[in-house]
């Protein structure tokens, strides 16, 4: 039971995902204060499952799949919803950007690098760009239905800032990590045909 809980940690992450868009259009405070919790849940979940895979000494190659994908997933509609509703200022786009360019880069680097059977570890480095992004976005889900003496919005987007330079940070950590393992030029043809 407990080699499978890692994996469903990750399914629910993916599963607030819907739930979590629902929450962002609708207007009431309330709402939006509902979706941080659960953005919060769903955050402390990623944090949870690779504790008890390692505390159990388990991990699996589903764990290994599922576990940035729901990230990654979460973080990416988050991120889109902030926009479409507004609580991204013009200021805090390039950051959103950032994070979400970094996001399919390191996917599609992983993607490749598992090809060669070369694992790229997650730096402690990431793992503070990848807090800062979380509290961040729990800012910015609940932006106007904060109280008005605190500049939650500002607070939000400032902790996303930060986390797009770790992004870039780290983003580069993994690509130069990557690119040592890439063949930048394409090899001769063996049969004599382009």
């Amino acid at each position: 039971m407990l080699t499978l809980l890692p994996n469903v940690l990750s399914l629910s992450r993916i599963a607030a995902i819907p739930v979590l868009v629902i929450l962002m259009y609708l207007e009431a405070p309330l709402w939006a204060w509902i979706a941080c919790v659960l953005f919060t849940i769903a955050g402390l979940t990623d944090f949870l499952d690779g504790w008890l895979a390692r505390r159990s000494k388990t991990t699996s190659k589903l764990g290994q799949f599922l576990d940035p994908i729901a990230d990654k997933l979460l973080v990416a509609a988050i991120l889109l919803m902030l926009v479409a509703k507004g609580r991204i200022s013009e200021y805090a786009l390039p950051a959103a950007l950032v994070i979400l360019c970094r996001e399919f880069l390191v996917s599609g680097l992983r993607e490749f690098l598992a090809d060669l059977r070369v694992s790229v570890p997650v730096t402690h480095l990431a793992k503070w760009k990848t807090a800062i992004q979380m509290i961040s976005l729990g800012w910015l889900i609940v932006a106007k239905a904060g109280p008005d003496f605190i500049p939650v919005q500002a607070i939000g987007e400032t902790g996303l800032w930060i986390a797009a330079l770790l992004t870039l940070v780290t983003g580069w950590d993994y690509l130069r990590a990557g690119l040592a393992h890439m063949d930048l030029e394409s090899p001769p043809p063996s049969d004599g045909k382009p």
